[in-house]
Formats: structure tokens, C-alpha cells, sequence
């Protein structure tokens, strides 16, 4: 059976919503660009097929594929990247997206159906249509169809009524209830304080300064030029000189005596990146020197009021088909859309701290959604050959309540 290795990288700045410095890029330019980077590292390669084997499929993660993403973006980018003879298909599992596109290239490549795919992801918060001029605070859906349901969550939360959904007959939960309360479901379901959330978030700001100022993400970002012509090089997130008092201070935003705030929870952003996957075979005729294989991956799924405990199950699946455990794990990246669900699911699965997220993650880097997973990935990577790590972890949970996991294993 073919095995499928990540033979290029690229990602973006990560740009804050709204105000930062990707907030007048359109999604499709933003991924066309790491698309081309990405290919751009492989000259051996002619992603065209003119000469030789090509691209088989582009795929493209969105958490909210509509507006400037709509009509089957990824076919777009196929476009402005001048391949015009390449498929394409745009993928929704929200924060998952990427790294969902990243599993659908490794399985084709297994079942051989195909050498070569761009695995991507983008997303644009700051140019959803019904997000415009809401800023990070008016964080709503930009579905009508939930926004009842955000009003119900929030009434519930005063309460503590039954999660129903009274459009399906009370026999389900509200499925998309605001990401801020299936947190605070978790810290109560796990008895996890508000102290441990500020303190994880404090580490994960102050782990990602020393990584930037040590020239870590520089490696891995691609600078990106924006349409007025000037270039962004670095994230605009993290902040320097976070302490624990002044996270401590900061008002709980979804409950009145909650303990998520903004300070332990990740902010909205904008950014792209890219990943292309091959066969080994066919990188090894090209003589190209592969950054990791693919070892295994897994999607689970679990009640929606709790999707921040994605990353358990998908984790333990991707674990036991790699016939591996915590143990052979050198690095973990686990996304940090809340402090809550990072310290919740890093106890479910006994995982070392010195070995989570030691870069910093998403609370620090920001979590531009269909983004995320390629961002990881290559994260990941980058991070297993700085400390000369074998064995990695990706893992995500995922609004709606589910959680996937990708197991690497690098190669150079």
C-alpha cells in the first residue's frame, strides 16, 4: 500500500479579525498564495503534469464557505494559481477543515487513486458578510438559523435548563450553541478552574514570545503581499508581556459567574495555508526529500455541548491505529480554541505539558478556522526538527461536537 508523505509547507501571517492586517484580503487570494508557495519549494515538481505526474486534487478547508468563499472556492484557487487542469473541492468540518483535507489526500494516496494533492485551508473572518462591522465581541453565526439558538444557550446558562432544541421535539441538543458555553460546560463537567485556564493561558502566550523571538515562526511563515502592495511577515496575536494578574482581572464573557474570558480563549483571525502531499514513491523519483509521513488519522464525534473534549477519542483512534501511545509522542499540538478544553483533554490523555503545544498555540497565534489544521501540521513539523523529535500529534476539537487527530512521523 502506498504511504503518503508532507513534502512542502506554507502558511501566513495570522491576521486579527476585523482590525489586523489581513482584514481586507479575500479568502481566495490569501490560499492562492500559500498554494504557490507551497508548490513553488518543489521545482522537480510540475504540479501542471505537462512534464511528468502532476496534481490529482486540490483540496481547501472553510469553516464558513459563502460569500467571497463561496461557489466551490478551492476551484478558484485552482485558477488564480494557473492550474487549470486541476480539481478541486471545498471542505466544511469547521475548525477540522484542514486538517480533513490533509486525511483525504492520505487516504487517496493510500487506496491509489492518485501521487499528488494540495491539502489547504483559509479563512477570512473579517470578510464574513453578516460579521462585518460586529468587531471580536459580536462573535454571532453568520447562520440566522442559530442565532435563536445562541439566545437559548445564553437564557440557560441562567437557568440551567435542559439543553433542547425545542425545533426538534426536545429530543436533541441545540447542535451550534456558542462555542463560549459548550467551554463552560466543560470546566463544569471537568472541574476545570479558572485559575487553570489563565495560568495555561499565560503559558501559551508567553511560550509563543520566546518562540518568535528565537526566529521559530519566521521559519515556517511564508510572508504574504497584500493588495496595496505592502508585505506582512509576522502574526498579529500574540501578545508580549502577558502576565497572570492582568488575564485574572478580565470579566467572564458567556456566563455571568463563568470562567471563560478573552484573555483563555482564542481570538477570531484571518490566514491561509498549504500543504502538499505526495506518495512516497513519486517524491523519492523526484528526488525530493520528505518532511514526514503520514502515519495515521481519525474523526470522532461526541454531544455538541461538549465539543471542546474532541480531542480525546480522535486522539486515542489515531493512537491505536499507529499502534502507538502517549508515550511515543514527542510533540502534541492540540488547539487551544479555549484554555479549558486544552488542560480538560491534556488530563484525559496524561499528556506531558513539556511536550503540548511548547510553541505556543492558538490563544497566542490566533485560530483562523478552515486555517488551523495545515497551520498545526506545519507547526508541528517545524517543531519536531527543532528539538530532533520523531513522533507527532495534531489534534483539534470541532464546534458541532466532534475531534479529529493526525499522526506524523518525520523523516527529515
Amino acid at each position: 500500500m502506498p504511504e503518503a508523505v508532507i513534502v512542502s509547507t506554507a502558511r501566513s501571517p495570522i491576521g486579527r479579525a476585523f482590525k489586523g492586517s489581513l482584514k481586507d484580503e479575500r479568502p481566495d487570494d490569501l490560499a492562492a498564495a500559500m498554494v504557490s508557495a507551497a508548490l513553488a519549494k518543489l521545482p522537480a515538481f510540475d504540479p501542471t503534469g505537462d512534464s511528468g505526474p502532476g496534481l490529482d486534487d486540490l483540496y481547501l478547508g472553510c469553516a464558513e464557505p459563502s460569500g467571497e468563499a463561496g461557489s466551490n472556492m478551492a476551484r478558484v484557487v485552482t485558477i488564480l494559481t494557473g492550474l487549470d487542469n486541476v480539481p478541486a473541492a471545498t471542505v466544511n468540518r469547521f475548525c477540522a477543515s484542514s486538517l480533513q483535507t490533509l486525511r483525504m489526500a492520505f487516504h487517496a494516496i493510500r487506496a491509489g487513486e492518485g501521487q499528488a494533492f494540495v491539502a489547504a485551508g483559509v479563512e477570512a473572518v473579517s470578510r464574513y458578510q453578516d460579521w462585518a462591522g460586529a468587531g471580536e465581541t459580536g462573535a454571532r453565526n453568520h447562520n440566522p438559523l442559530f442565532e435563536p439558538a445562541r439566545q437559548r444557550t445564553a437564557a440557560r446558562a441562567e437557568s440551567n435548563t435542559p439543553w433542547t432544541d425545542p425545533r426538534l421535539g426536545g429530543r436533541m441538543p441545540d447542535i451550534y450553541i456558542a462555542m463560549g458555553q459548550t467551554a463552560e460546560n466543560v470546566a463544569t463537567s471537568y472541574g476545570v478552574s479558572r485559575a487553570d485556564q489563565d495560568e495555561w493561558a499565560v503559558l501559551s502566550q508567553s511560550r509563543a514570545e520566546a518562540a518568535i523571538a528565537s526566529g521559530f515562526y519566521a521559519r515556517e511563515i511564508t510572508p504574504y503581499e497584500r493588495r496595496d502592495g505592502t508585505v506582512v511577515d509576522r502574526d498579529d496575536s500574540p501578545r508580549p508581556g502577558v502576565t497572570l494578574d492582568a488575564v485574572s482581572a478580565l470579566q467572564p464573557v458567556f456566563r455571568r459567574e463563568g470562567t471563560v474570558t478573552a484573555g483563555n480563549a482564542c481570538p477570531l483571525n484571518d490566514g491561509a495555508a498549504a500543504l502538499v502531499v505526495m506518495s512516497y514513491d513519486l517524491a523519492r523519483d523526484l528526488g525530493l526529500e520528505p518532511l514526514a509521513r503520514i502515519v495515521s488519522t481519525a474523526a470522532t464525534a461526541l454531544s455538541p455541548e461538549l465539543m471542546g473534549m474532541g480531542p480525546v477519542e480522535a486522539s486515542r483512534q489515531a493512537l491505536a491505529r499507529a499502534r502507538l501511545d502517549m508515550r511515543d509522542i514527542d510533540l502534541v499540538e492540540l488547539n487551544e480554541a479555549f484554555a479549558v478544553q486544552v488542560v480538560a483533554s491534556a488530563r484525559e490523555l496524561k499528556i506531558d505539558p513539556a511536550r503540548l503545544n511548547v510553541h505556543g498555540g492558538a490563544i497566542a497565534l490566533g485560530h483562523p478556522f478552515g486555517m488551523t489544521g495545515a497551520r498545526m501540521t506545519t507547526t508541528l513539523l517545524n517543531g519536531l526538527r527543532e528539538t530532533d523529535g520523531t513522533m507527532g500529534l495534531a489534534t483539534l476539537c470541532v464546534g458541532g461536537g466532534q475531534g479529529m487527530a493526525v499522526v506524523l512521523e518525520r523523516l527529515t
